[in-house]
């Protein structure tokens, strides 16, 4: 995707397949607020070009696009790798890792076995989100890989877009007795040092440069 236009024709192609706003923003790797703007954007009659959105600018945001990895086993590969080296000095006892549904789960998954621990994953609550609020809703670990039972972990997704998931699945963890040891992402887009104590590594930390008005 080259611009806005494609990225809001994504986001109709996806809301046309069911999927939620929650969802969509997982699937462009953008914020709820920019998801919700760019199926919006899809639902006029005549939409606009990006360059004249009518008036109404856009969500201060960053879509980030890892699909040259994510469709190719061997560069996901290279990649999980460069991300287990960030974490493999943060605890001796940590024996489960955790992948942020859905594209967190397969990095998490080669993650777990370059560190040699278990594997669980977590679907966050933004995956029901649509409208209204987000905190009536409620996250979920999968029953079908490693429960948390009271063990440490690490924390694997693609990106931190607001920080919001990795606090939400942070604090999953601690509900459940667990103890969340350190995240690791592909890009952030924070650049967080640490989340609720948590220290988190990246292998791409994205800044925005410019003057405020």
């Amino acid at each position: 995707m080259k611009n806005v236009d494609d990225l809001i024709a994504s986001a109709a192609e996806l809301a046309d397949r069911g999927l939620s706003k929650g969802e969509i923003a997982d699937e462009l790797n953008v914020s709820r607020e920019t998801a919700s703007w760019l199926v919006d954007r899809s639902g006029a009659s005549s939409p606009k070009p990006a360059s004249d959105n009518g008036g109404a600018s856009g969500p201060q945001d960053i879509h980030v696009d890892w699909s040259a990895i994510g469709r190719d086993s061997k560069r996901m590969g290279y990649i999980a790798h460069a991300m287990a080296d960030l974490l493999q000095k943060q605890g001796e006892d940590v024996d489960l890792t955790i992948g942020i549904e859905k594209a967190g789960a397969p990095l998490a998954t080669v993650v777990a076995r370059e560190l040699d621990t278990d594997l669980g994953t977590y679907a966050p609550a933004k995956h029901q989100w649509e409208e209204g609020d987000i905190d009536e809703l409620g996250g979920s670990f999968s029953r079908n890989f490693s429960q948390i039972r009271d063990r440490q972990c690490y924390v694997v997704d693609d990106t931190i877009t607001s920080g919001t998931t990795m606090t939400e699945t942070i604090d999953a963890i601690r509900e459940e007795g667990g103890e969340p040891v350190a995240c690791v992402v592909i890009v952030d887009k924070q650049g967080l040092e640490e989340i609720d104590g948590v220290p988190v590594y990246s292998l791409i930390d994205v800044v925005g440069v410019g003057r405020k008005s």
